[in-house]
């Protein structure tokens, strides 16, 4: 499903018009970065969670050559899906 994709099924299911469906999906969206940006932790009952984790710098090899290669630290975003999501999913 892409972004599309939900914003027809908000339009179809409740009746809205497409750019109240697309502003919803938008606003949402938005709310959710900026809570990540911010370090926030976002928890969605019965979902999920959104969070950042920090990982640390770290030497690699480079695949083609073998030489070592500095990795600086970063941030990355991670999805935990709930208890509930995994039981429907395998359901």
């Amino acid at each position: 499903m892409t972004k599309t994709d939900l914003i027809e099924k908000l339009y179809e299911e409740n009746y809205c018009t497409k750019k109240d469906a697309e502003a919803l999906v938008n606003a949402v969206f938005d709310a959710i970065r900026d809570a990540m940006v911010a370090g926030d932790k976002v928890t969605i009952s019965k979902f999920g969670t959104f969070e950042v984790r920090e990982r640390s710098a770290k030497e690699c090899k480079n695949p083609r050559t073998g030489e070592p290669v500095q990795v600086p630290a970063s941030k990355a975003p991670v999805f935990k899906a709930s208890k509930n999501l995994k039981e429907s999913v395998n359901a």
